[in-house]
């Protein structure tokens, strides 16, 4: 008995199903959890997050080594265009890291509102204290609001 528990045990730390008869193990099969799809807008978004994401890496990137070059040159000629070129280059990629963060908290900010509209609330033995006209009026503002939710997300 204490040995078909250490079986069950295994088999669920394992994830597997088996079936044993006098200690052996006649079947074994791997289960699969399946993961939950995505919809096409979570797709979207991340794949435009990262290509976004990519960019910007390589703006910075591209930036740091012109910043770099450019300082050489502009040390070398000591011409007040080449280092106002520097200032330039050094406030651009400035803003390209600003974007870069900027980034994260829009895709933070859109993931919590799809959460939001994808909670639906529940209640159960709820009473309307009111008349039919009142009710009626309730019941026609909040289909409207559905439909005007489903505008939005179209």
């Amino acid at each position: 008995m204490a040995k078909k528990k250490v079986n069950e045990r295994i088999s669920d730390a394992l994830n597997i199903e088996h079936e044993v008869i006098e200690g052996e193990v006649i079947e074994t099969k791997i289960v699969h959890t399946p993961e939950p799809k995505k919809n096409i807008k979570q797709v979207h978004l991340e794949k435009d997050y990262t290509d976004v994401r990519d960019n910007l890496k390589d703006i910075i990137d591209k930036g740091t080594t012109a910043i770099d070059g450019i300082l050489s040159v502009a040390s070398e000629g000591e011409s007040p265009r080449a280092y106002e070129v520097v200032s330039q280059l050094i406030k651009s990629v400035s803003e390209a890291n600003k974007d870069l963060i900027s980034l994260h908290k829009q895709i933070k900010d859109i993931k919590k509102e799809d959460v939001t509209l994808n909670q639906h609330n529940t209640t159960n033995q709820s009473i309307f204290v009111g008349s039919t006209k009142d009710l009626q009026a309730l019941v026609k503002k909040n289909v409207q609001q559905i439909e005007d939710m489903n505008d939005d997300q179209s």
